[in-house]
Parts: C-alpha cells; sequence; structure tokens
C-alpha cells in the first residue's frame, strides 16, 4: 500500500478513480472546523490492491481512495506529550455495502493501512481510530461483524453508532405516512396552535445557546461552549459544500425549540437540538424535524439521518425518549460497529486504562450524584 499526501503527485492515470468519501465527516469543511477546535488535519491518498483484501471486489486491479485524519496532542502524567489519529467515518474502499461488511478483510486492510501510515504521523501517536462506515441493520449482525473483525474496539465510541436515517427520496406524502400517526398529529397539531419555524442566522446563537443550557441541565448532557457552535453556524452559513442551518420554534415570540442541521451533498444531518421547558404541549419539536426534512428534500438530500439513539427500545435506558423520538418518524434503525483502535505505541495499553476510567466517573458516577 503506498500513501500520499496529495493527488497531485498519484501514479499517473489513478488521480481520476479516487474513491471519495461520502459522510459530512469527511469532508474538508468538517475538517477544517476541527482544526479551529482543538485538532489538526491533513488528508491522505492511498493506492492498493483491492484484491490484496476483497475477494469479491470486481474492479481494477490498482484502486485509490481518499480520508481525513485529525490529530489531537495532549499529556499524559510520566510520559509527557502524546498524540491520538482519528478518522471519523473512514475509510471506505467501496460505496458497495456488501463488499465493507467483509469484516475480516477490511479489518485486515485498517491494520495494514494503519503501519502504513507512521511516517506521516508524530512519533508518539498511541493508536489510530476509526469510526467504521458499515451500516448493520440488526443488534445481531452487529455482534458478529465486532467478534469476527480482527481489530480491537474502542473503549469510548466517538460518534453515536445507532441511528435513524429517514428517506427523503420519497414524496412528502410517503414520509409523512412512514411516520407513526402520533407524530403526524404533533406536527398538524403544532401548525394548528400557532407554532412558528424559521431559519436563522448566527447572530440568534445567544437563543439556541439558552434553550441548549436548559436542555442540558434537564436532560444531563455536555455541551461545547457558545463559541463552537457560533462558529460552526458561521462557517456553515453560506459554504456550498456543507450548509449549517439553525431552527428556531416559537410560540408569541417565545423561543420554544431549536436544532442545528448541515446538508452536505445527498446527506442531511440532525447535529443537535435543544428546547424549553415551557408550552411542551405544543409540540414545537416535531414541526422542527418535518420543516428541516421538508427543507433537506428541497436541497437535494436524500437521507436525513437523526444521529444517535440508544441501541434498543429499552425503557430504563435513561435516553429512551431519545430513542421514542427519532424512531417515530419513520426511518430506518442502523446499528454501526461503534469506534475501533489500530494500537501504534505500547503505551496505548496505558492510554486505555484511563479512558476507561474516565468514562466510569463521567458516565457512572457523576450521573449517580447528579441523582440521574
Amino acid at each position: 500500500m503506498e500513501l500520499y499526501r496529495s493527488a497531485q503527485v498519484l501514479p499517473a492515470g489513478l488521480s481520476a478513480e479516487i474513491l471519495e468519501p461520502t459522510h459530512f465527516l469527511q469532508t474538508d469543511f468538517w475538517a477544517s472546523f476541527k482544526e479551529a477546535h482543538g485538532w489538526k488535519h491533513f488528508r491522505i491518498y492511498g493506492v492498493y490492491k483491492p484484491a490484496d483484501y476483497l475477494s469479491s471486489f470486481a474492479g481494477t486491479a490498482v484502486a485509490c481512495f481518499t480520508c481525513s485524519i485529525l490529530t489531537r496532542s495532549f499529556s499524559l502524567p510520566v510520559v509527557g506529550n502524546v498524540s491520538l489519529a482519528y478518522i471519523p467515518m473512514g475509510v471506505e474502499l467501496s460505496q458497495t455495502p456488501e463488499i465493507m461488511a467483509e469484516s475480516v478483510a477490511y479489518g485486515k486492510f485498517l491494520s495494514d493501512f494503519s503501519y502504513s501510515l507512521r511516517n506521516f504521523l508524530d512519533k508518539k501517536t498511541l493508536c489510530l481510530r476509526f469510526d467504521i462506515p458499515v451500516d448493520l441493520y440488526t443488534l445481531e449482525d452487529r455482534e458478529v461483524y465486532r467478534r469476527s473483525i480482527p481489530c480491537g474496539f474502542a473503549p469510548n465510541n466517538i460518534q453515536p453508532p445507532d441511528t435513524v436515517l429517514v428517506d427523503l427520496s420519497a414524496s412528502s406524502e410517503e414520509i409523512l405516512g412512514r411516520m407513526k400517526s402520533k407524530w403526524r398529529y404533533n406536527i398538524r397539531l403544532a401548525e394548528k396552535k400557532g407554532v412558528q419555524v424559521r431559519r436563522a442566522s448566527s447572530e440568534e446563537i445567544d437563543v439556541f445557546y439558552d434553550l441548549y443550557k436548559t436542555t442540558s441541565q434537564r436532560d444531563g448532557i455536555a455541551i461545547h461552549h457558545k463559541g463552537y457552535y457560533k462558529d460552526l453556524l458561521q462557517r456553515g452559513e453560506y459554504n456550498p459544500d456543507a450548509k449549517v442551518n439553525l431552527y428556531i420554534a416559537s410560540y408569541e415570540d417565545e423561543a420554544l425549540a431549536a436544532i442545528i442541521t448541515l446538508f452536505a451533498g445527498k446527506e442531511a444531518v440532525y447535529l443537535y437540538g435543544a428546547s424549553s421547558n415551557n408550552h411542551r404541549n405544543l409540540m414545537p419539536a416535531y414541526l422542527l424535524q418535518w420543516k428541516a426534512m421538508e427543507a433537506a428534500k428541497e436541497a437535494g438530500c436524500q437521507i436525513y439521518d437523526m444521529y444517535g439513539i440508544p441501541p434498543t427500545d429499552d425503557e430504563g435506558h435513561p435516553m429512551h425518549g431519545l430513542y421514542r423520538f427519532k424512531t417515530g418518524f419513520g426511518g430506518t434503525i442502523v446499528h454501526r460497529p461503534g469506534s475501533l483502535d489500530i494500537p501504534l505505541s505500547f503505551l496505548y495499553r496505558f492510554y486505555v486504562v484511563g479512558e476507561r476510567l474516565r468514562n466510569f466517573w463521567y458516565k457512572r458516577i457523576k450521573k449517580l450524584l447528579a441523582g440521574r
């Protein structure tokens, strides 16, 4: 496998055959945004032989791919400065789901790719972390995939592995028809009661952030500082490749709920949602999602990703309400394998122990102390 920093130096005749990634996390827009918030970024181009990994690949003898790589440095006690390399929703070897689901072959490819990448990374890089871009449709299939892939999974998922994908390629009537009847009723109720939804500019970030702080306190979720969301909105307000939108639902001039979405190519993503404790009986969140779906459909998006749910319909799960809300819009539930790590340093094992302890503190102890 040969890796290059630029497509301009690829072997002659191959540059036009590069398989471009499809997920918004792999766009240059997202990379530049994360670079403004503590990460470093570079793009890599790879040349490989598909036959070395994928027996069912019916393509050229040599193939090309590209992916965005984020790196971040931090300090560990005694050890000092180390780095973590992260490839969000990559690498894609094919847009054919059956090929991407070949777990053993894909795992071998990721291992070879990670070791080939060493010369491009800091010498104290602990590991290369991936979010595998493979969609599976049952928990059983995911478990089989996770057991069969010859790589170790990370102690913490970066991106939500479970989500709901709403098909926007159908007509508006069909999309509504796939929703649960109560969801259609709530959309009509919000409209009938006078809830208004508008697309707002980044200048109204205070409205969103005040609602988001209320949501954080109510649901016990961690949020970034206000500047993070404002920068995202400003960068994506007029960006042709990734349009970021702020929608606000109001009643009698009072903001009740707000969401931030991102439209990139054929993909629309519901990134962040916030709501007030007032007038919840007016169902503003339902109308917000529907108006965002209509806007995404008009923009040419074919999928609306609800971006994160609990894995099952478990009433005991602290986020069960989120599961019910997002699945009610009639989309397909997807279970991705989650984040996996390819260790690049013997220090990785110590870092994992620390990460697990940190997860236990924040996800168990702190929530227990807060009564959640």
